[in-house]
Order: structure tokens, then C-alpha cells, then sequence
């Protein structure tokens, strides 16, 4: 679906299935956040596409606008202007799980497929089989506060798969994990992206995480958010966080990223 925003007024056009149409497209994208001398705007002009099948990391100062862009491409929200098209069913994974302390890991996978429609004899199975997925056949009838952080996070990523999205979006997903869990983690999202072929727009504060696990990094400026540059990973998977590859991509974003937050400082 393709929409088209200007001064607030939606122009919805449905997009033809075509086999090369991105998984989304954002074009001149802005949001504004109230009206007046005290309106805030969080993204002026995006413009970014990604592919299907591609794994796209969102990195910038906090503020910048990384999570308004997920919001928009999620649904949530509303640009203020510009087109947005998204090409496919969209999940959105926060950092915090936020599973339902009284359901178990199976029981709260469960209640995605249940608002999806999915027949009661059926979610089950189905949510033990996103569980065994994600490594946690063993921990089925485990509530979350029997799980460790790590666990739940991966219950929060089955949870999302029950959505059967084309279009994974996460929001700094590992960012309070521990960096063996963390790294255990980027294996894992790694392997069911490949298998599950799906679309993944990752938000991420750790420049050296986005370099692990993106085909490519984009860049947002500080306040309002905008495309400053784009940084390909040309490093074969599968990568190490700590591989020399990986530590050379992450010095250059990192420098870039600096400069960027020094501009806005002064």
C-alpha cells in the first residue's frame, strides 16, 4: 500500500504486486509533532528504500527520529507529509518483551496468533514451533519471570513471527542484554532472517551492532532526523562482532556519527 501525505491529509493508492516493488520505499517523509512556535518536527525528508529480503540497521543520536520511523512504518502513526509504501504484513519489536506475566511463553505467543484469527485447536502447536525456533522447545509452559532476559526477548521475537510478517521491524530489540546474550541473539535473528526470508529494518544504538548484522547502515542526523549517508557492509556472513571486518565498518560510522552529533551541538 502506498500512502501519500500532504498537510495532513491522506491520499490512500494501492500499490500493484509487482515481484520487484521494494518491501518499502519512504519518500520525502516528514513528521511533525504538534502545531505552532512549539511544534516539534522528528523526521524533515526521509527518503530511504529497502529491498525485500534485506536487513537494514538505523543508527543516530538519541532523538533523531529512529523510532518515529518505525512508528510510521509500522502504522502507528501518520507522516506529516511525503509517500510511505509497504510492501507486506509489518511486526514491531520493542526493546522491553512486555509479555503478560499470568500467560506462559507458549500462552503469550499464542495470543498473536489469536488476534491474527488463527483457530484455537491450532495455536498450540504452532506457537511450540515458533518456541522451538527460536531455541526454546525446553521452556514452553515457563512464565516470563521463570525465564531469564535473554528467554524472553526470544518469546517477544517468537511472538512477532506469529504475526507472519513480511517486514520485521525492531527497536533496539537487545539493547539492555548482556553482550554474550546479545551476541548469542544476533546469531538467531540472523539465521531465521535468512530462513524465514524476511525484510528487517533494526534500530540500534551500537554502531558495532548494526555492522554485524546489516547488509547496509543508515545514518540519521540528530534532530530532525534526516538521511546523512549510507554505509554498505560488504563483510561475507557469517560475521563476528569482534571480527577485524566488523570493528573497520564500525570505526567509520562511528567517526561519521561523531561529527554529526558534534554539528548539532554547537
Amino acid at each position: 500500500m502506498t500512502l501519500t501525505f500532504d498537510h495532513d491529509v491522506p491520499n490512500v493508492v494501492e500499490a500493484g504486486q509487482r515481484e520487484r516493488t521494494p518491501a518499502l520505499a519512504l519518500r520525502r517523509v516528514s513528521k511533525r509533532h504538534g502545531a505552532g512556535a512549539s511544534a516539534v518536527v522528528a523526521l524533515d525528508g526521509v527518503s530511504l528504500t529497502v529491498e525485500r529480503g534485506e536487513f537494514v540497521c538505523l543508527v543516530g543520536a538519541s532523538g533523531c527520529g529512529k523510532t518515529t520511523l518505525l512508528s510510521l512504518v509500522a502504522g502507528l502513526d501518520q507522516p506529516t507529509s511525503g509517500e510511505l509504501e509497504v510492501n507486506g504484513r509489518t511486526a514491531l519489536m520493542f526493546q522491553e518483551p512486555a509479555l503478560l506475566p499470568w500467560r506462559s511463553a507458549a500462552q503469550n505467543v499464542e495470543l498473536a496468533l489469536k488476534l491474527r484469527g488463527v483457530p484455537r485447536r491450532e495455536r498450540h502447536d504452532r506457537a511450540v514451533e515458533l518456541l522451538r525456533l527460536v531455541h526454546l522447545a525446553d521452556f514452553v509452559d515457563k512464565a516470563p519471570h521463570e525465564l531469564s532476559g535473554g528467554m524472553r526477548q526470544r518469546v517477544a521475537l517468537a511472538r512477532a513471527l506469529a504475526q507472519e510478517a513480511d517486514i520485521l521491524l525492531m527497536d533496539e530489540p537487545f539493547g539492555a542484554l548482556d553482550a554474550i546474550t546479545r551476541d548469542v541473539l544476533h546469531d538467531e535473528i540472523e539465521r531465521i532472517a535468512h530462513e524465514q526470508q524476511l525484510t528487517v529494518l533494526f534500530v540500534t544504538h551500537n554502531v558495532r551492532e548494526a555492522s554485524r548484522l546489516g547488509d547496509r547502515i543508515v545514518l540519521l542526523s540528530s534532530r530532525p532526523g534526516r538521511v546523512v549517508e549510507e554505509f554498505a557492509v560488504d563483510v561475507q556472513r557469517p560475521r563476528r562482532i569482534e571480527s577485524p571486518q566488523v570493528s573497520a565498518i564500525a570505526a567509520t560510522v562511528t567517526t561519521r556519527l561523531r561529527e554529526e552529533v558534534r554539528r548539532h551541538a554547537h
